[in-house]
């Protein structure tokens, strides 16, 4: 086999990049300027170092849309999203051999994040030719975006050297023929993958041949048992056929007998429907003739005679109020006629009483005068006698007059109980307030009276109303009735004519209802009893198995024909889909052939695989000397010494030898700042091997040397400051030791980024 392609020598131009400007990620249309030689961008942490290298490797080889967010991994188009919300876009001034460039990416389908590309010539707009969106990169760094990723792009999470098939063609291209469509990773996979096609274990075509064989001879097998069975199944279908036809025969006599059946019950059932509609006639024409009223009539009427006793009995109620209210009028006349006020108003009554003689007051001042004046005279007297009487004669004179006073007051008293006792026995009272009590006696008498005449009147004219009202209903109701009842001159009769009338119509409704049922009856059954051929013979007889065994033993039957079938059906299905004997033993022997080829090419195969890892080796003993040999002296300059020697196996597996020492480390067993460092000099190795000698690609670092203590961070500084006179290299760091060190370095460029929106 031949491992050697035609290769195509193509021009390659590369940059220098002067000034990026951003609106990526956090970064929000900002600008870094950069200089030729070694650049220090000093930046403290998220202040948008990582996304600056980002963005460069997107302005010049794009970003693939089609990536999709998984587990573990944000997509570049989702990760990189402008957090301002606007969208993506950015540029890069750079010089290509001697023409000035800017590159531009802007973003019009929000799905195809920078997808429009532009390179013109810095200064005219006028496009530079041979640059598309896709091919922009690789033409510029002379590298495909795997092999600079690979090589010169070197980030502190990513310096580890991963395998990579374009950068181990390229690695090839330059160690051997010098074509750079050689890998022995994606041969040996060609390889393996026709070499597992064949076979891999229990899978591959080689393995699924010898199953199809083994399937047709097992086919072949069941073939001719299959043909017995379906003689077989044959034969008792036949049977079977012949049984459900004799069972199908005997039920389809059974229907026969029972149609005559439903027939003759259909004969009987129009006959009772006729009788039932000749009596409903014969009522209802009797109805016609007798004027029978309607039901609505005859409840009106029966109503109207309930209602009657009602108003019957509210005319005897109203009878007795009547009589009640007489005598109650009887009483309160005697009442009033029976006071000593009679015959007069209850205002004449109360002016009699008050027209009594009353009895006046003792006045005592009387008697005090007449003793005043019996003694005053006394005194009198006896200054004008000139002669004072004695106090005796003072006193006594005093005491007459006191007692005449006395007596004058009680004959007054008596005088006027005497006029009042007089008054009073007119009336049959034995004092004022007595009388004035039988005049308010009499007054409620006299209220009484009125209310009791009142009460006749009311309820006289109650019960004439009410028994007016019986009247008219009665002779209402008796007219009404005589209509179709003559001989009802009253009302028992009346109500005993409506009772018959009722009794009439629930017959006549009865008797259509009955007339209307059967009627239905005999509709219904005609339209289910099954046509009779007039030239079909009926049976004499039922079969003498039931109809229910018969079904039985039919449905039996069936599911025996149904499975016999079935499986005759399957047999038939089984051997059609095999193809005949024939076909099946063509089959096996095509399979058998087919078989032994794949054999030939499997072995074939095997052999080649040996031959491409017999060449790898070979390709192998002359790949990493080299490349070992530049990655210890480089890692030896960074160590100052520690480490004298380094390996490395085709997929880029480390091991470093220390100074003194021949036990050899695995990357893995260094610390984490060796470990970086061995990395970090087998990248420079691999970007010298790899990349372009004339004019070589910018090299970039993030945060490359964050593991590193001072001393070999300033060997890695020199270093690389070294590595800057060839070309242009950007070193990312979030420590300020790199800025120091270069401080008064004027080959060096050192800038400081911070988060302020306004820096360019």
């Amino acid at each position: 086999m031949m491992w050697l392609f035609e290769f195509y020598e193509t021009e390659v131009i590369y940059l220098r990049i002067h000034r990026m400007s951003a609106t990526f990620g956090k970064l929000s249309q900002r600008t870094l300027h950069l200089s030729d030689g070694l650049n220090i961008i000093q930046a403290p942490n998220e202040t948008g170092k990582s996304t600056w290298c980002a963005f460069l490797l997107s302005i010049l080889y794009g970003i693939n849309s089609r990536e999709r967010d998984r587990a573990g991994f944000i997509a570049d188009k989702n990760r990189y999203a402008p957090w301002s919300g606007v969208a993506m876009s950015g540029r890069l001034d750079c010089r290509v051999g001697d023409n000035e460039l800017t590159l531009l990416r802007e973003t019009k389908r929000q799905t195809a994040p920078l997808g429009d590309f532009k390179a013109v010539r810095a200064g005219t707009m006028d496009e530079y030719p041979g640059l598309t969106g896709q091919n922009c990169g690789e033409t510029l760094l002379g590298v495909s975006r795997e092999v600079y990723e690979r090589s010169a792009f070197i980030r502190q999470a990513g310096l580890p050297v991963t395998q990579d098939a374009g950068l181990e063609k390229r690695i090839a291209a330059l160690i051997t023929t010098g074509e750079e469509d050689t890998s022995y990773s994606e041969a040996a996979a060609a390889l393996n993958k026709q070499l597992n096609r064949r076979r891999h274990n229990k899978t591959g075509r080689l393995p699924a041949l010898e199953l199809e064989l083994s399937d047709a001879v097992r086919q072949l097998e069941a073939l001719a048992g299959a043909e017995a069975q379906l003689v077989d199944h044959r034969r008792d279908l036949f049977h079977l056929t012949e049984q459900e036809t004799e069972l199908s025969r005997l039920l389809k006599l059974h229907d026969l007998w029972d149609a005559a059946k439903e027939r003759r019950l259909l004969s009987e059932v129009e006959s009772a429907a006729e009788d039932a509609e000749q009596t409903a006639a014969n009522l209802r024409r009797r109805a016609e003739d007798t004027r029978l009223p309607e039901n609505e009539s005859i409840g009106r009427l029966r109503g109207a005679i309930v209602n009657l006793e009602t108003v019957r009995k509210s005319v005897n109620a109203a009878m007795a109020e009547k009589d009640t209210a007489m005598k109650a009028g009887v009483k309160a006349e005697t009442a009033v006629s029976e006071s000593p006020f009679a015959g007069r108003t209850a205002e004449e009554a109360h002016r009699a009483a008050q027209n009594a003689p009353p009895i006046r007051p003792k006045t005592w001042w009387f008697s005090i005068l007449l003793l005043a004046v019996g003694a005053g005279g006394t005194f009198l007297l006896s200054a004008l006698n000139g002669e004072p009487y004695p106090l005796w004669a003072l006193a006594a004179m005093g005491g007459v007059g006191f007692l005449s006073g006395v007596h004058a007051v009680f004959s007054r008293e008596r005088g006027d109980r005497k006029k009042q006792s007089a008054y009073l026995a007119t009336y049959g009272a034995s004092s004022a307030e007595g009388l004035a009590a039988l005049a308010d006696d009499y007054a409620a008498a006299c209220r009484r009276r009125d209310e009791a005449q009142n009460a006749v009147v009311k309820a006289t004219a109650t019960y004439d109303a009410l028994y007016a009202s019986l009247t008219s209903n009665e002779q209402g109701i008796l007219l009404e009735v005589r209509r179709f009842a003559p001989a009802a001159f009253d009302i028992p009769a009346a109500d005993a004519a409506l009772r018959e009338c009722a009794v009439r119509r629930r017959e006549l409704s009865a008797a259509e209802s009955a007339a209307e049922a059967a009627r239905l009856r005999y509709e219904t059954m005609r339209r289910q009893t099954p046509y009779r051929d007039p030239s079909a013979e009926e049976p004499s007889a039922p079969p003498s198995q039931s109809r229910e065994n018969l079904n039985a033993e039919l449905l039996s039957v069936k599911a025996a024909l149904s499975a016999a079938q079935s499986a005759a059906d399957r047999l038939t299905g089984q051997m059609t889909s095999l193809g005949g004997r024939e076909a099946l033993e063509a089959q096996t022997e095509q399979l058998r052939l087919q078989i032994d080829l794949l054999e030939g090419e499997y072995q074939s195969i095997a052999l080649a695989m040996e031959t491409l890892d017999d060449a790898n080796a070979a390709l192998q003993n002359r790949f990493s000397p080299l490349l070992g040999r530049r990655t210890a002296e480089l890692f030896s300059a960074l160590t100052d010494g520690a480490y004298s020697g380094v390996v490395l196996d085709r997929s880029f597996r480390l091991s470093a030898e220390p100074t003194g020492d021949t036990v050899w480390r695995d990357a893995g067993l260094l610390s984490t700042g060796a470990g970086d460092q061995l990395y970090l000099a087998a990248r420079l190795a691999i970007c010298e091997l790899v990349l372009p000698d004339m004019d070589p690609p910018p090299l970039v670092l993030d945060d490359a040397l964050a593991n590193f203590d001072d001393s070999r961070c300033a060997s890695a500084l020199r270093l690389l400051k070294e590595e800057g006179k060839k070309r242009q290299l950007l070193l990312f760091t979030c420590h300020s030791r790199e800025a120091a060190f270069f401080a008064d370095d004027p080959e060096v460029s050192v800038q400081r980024l911070t988060n302020d929106p306004s820096e360019v």
